[in-house]
């Protein structure tokens, strides 16, 4: 293809406006133009500022000659502001495009330039080819509802919860521990108990070590304690929601070694998208290959990563939770051929592989309620 032919293709049809945001804490930078081949005109306007972002397109609709009819199309990268903005610029007649930052093609040189001014000149442009019909010229992350997004928190919530509690007892066993000290933190009234406690040379904890412990196990007990008003909660929407959620999660429940926080977290964390197919839920998750091939030179760098990291490592746990609970199934035999007699390197390798697979069997089992094959179901409860 000529030059002038290919910056025809991605001129854009007449009368459309394209614009860029570059999202800082306290400015956005802005990228305006109209045709591939047109300088990008750059703004600078305050973070959320919706009355300047509003005077900001008005503005590039009179620079570029826009008319009120014509069509606007915008991008900007997933990240800390969410997707708050995507849905107030599709309220505002903007047609939004969300992309993953991940997957924007950048130079490989060891210092490259790069400035908010440079990365809204070269998004704009890749939201021109985009609109073109180019393909592959990056990913686009599918904006949930307000619903879809707001049912996450409470399982992500108890995630960092269960994070922060198993950071209290490591920080109370490692303190106890400096002094000579081991106890259980499964033992009742530990704070109480904390007088009668021992260093290796037979005297009391020293006052200042006291203190800390004592803080330390007060904040362990408000953490455990919303763990269990959140537990509740969990399962009290599952067993009495009506969404298509809770609905999943009640199905996916009825297989052996899925719980209620499996459940939860596959149903609202995958199943609110619609897959076309097993290669589309594989990366999704960050389970997918990434070998890496130069010349002679080939080799397997692992899983990509490049996926929900929310469910990436709930996968995996469940993963290994299957061979426990489901040994007849295919997948466990699969897995005891491919991996079960090799070592630790192999098993950790093949748990990867099974924990992919078993996502793509639960994803088919939502859609159709065929089991996957060999699992067996909990009996029901009457």
């Amino acid at each position: 293809m000529s030059q002038a032919a290919s910056r025809g293709k991605h001129t854009g049809k007449s009368g459309e406006l394209f614009v860029a945001f570059e999202l800082g804490w306290t400015r956005w930078k802005l990228g305006f133009c109209t045709r591939l081949d047109e300088k990008v005109w750059i703004t600078t306007i305050a973070a959320r500022d919706l009355d300047e972002l509003r005077k900001a397109l008005a503005t590039a609709r009179s620079r570029f000659g826009v008319g009120p009819q014509g069509a606007v199309w915008s991008c900007y990268e997933a990240g800390r502001d969410g997707f708050w903005l995507a849905r107030l610029l599709e309220r505002e007649g903007v047609r939004n495009v969300v992309v993953d930052s991940a997957s924007i093609k950048v130079e490989r040189r060891a210092r490259r330039v790069k400035t908010d001014r440079l990365d809204a000149e070269e998004l704009v442009k890749m939201l021109v080819r985009h609109v073109s019909g180019e393909p592959k010229v990056w990913h686009v992350v599918r904006v949930p509802s307000v619903e879809e997004e707001d049912g996450r928190h409470l399982q992500r919530e108890m995630r960092a919860l269960t994070k922060e509690q198993t950071r209290i007892v490591n920080r109370v066993r490692g303190l106890l521990a400096s002094q000579g000290v081991s106890v259980r933190m499964g033992e009742r009234g530990l704070i109480g108990r904390l007088e009668e406690l021992r260093t290796w040379e037979g005297k009391p904890l020293p006052p200042g070590l006291r203190q800390r412990v004592e803080q330390e196990l007060a904040l362990h007990a408000v953490v455990h304690g919303q763990l269990l008003e959140l537990s509740a909660q969990r399962a009290r929407r599952i067993r009495e929601g009506k969404s298509r959620a809770e609905i999943l999660s009640r199905r996916l429940m009825r297989l052996r070694a899925i719980g209620p926080a499996t459940a939860e977290t596959i149903s609202r964390e995958l199943l609110f998208r619609d897959f076309q197919n097993r290669r589309q839920v594989g990366a999704y998750i960050g389970l997918t290959p990434s070998p890496y091939q130069s010349g002679d030179v080939s080799h397997d760098r692992g899983i990509s990563h490049a996926g929900n990291r929310h469910l990436r490592g709930p996968s995996v746990d469940l993963a290994w939770a299957w061979l426990r609970y489901q040994p007849r199934s295919a997948l466990a035999r699969w897995y005891a051929r491919r991996f079960a007699t090799g070592g630790p390197r192999m098993r950790k390798i093949g748990i990867v592989a099974l924990a992919r697979k078993l996502i793509i069997a639960l994803w088919r089992y939502s859609r159709t309620g065929v089991p996957p094959e060999g699992a067996s179901l909990k009996p029901a409860t009457v």
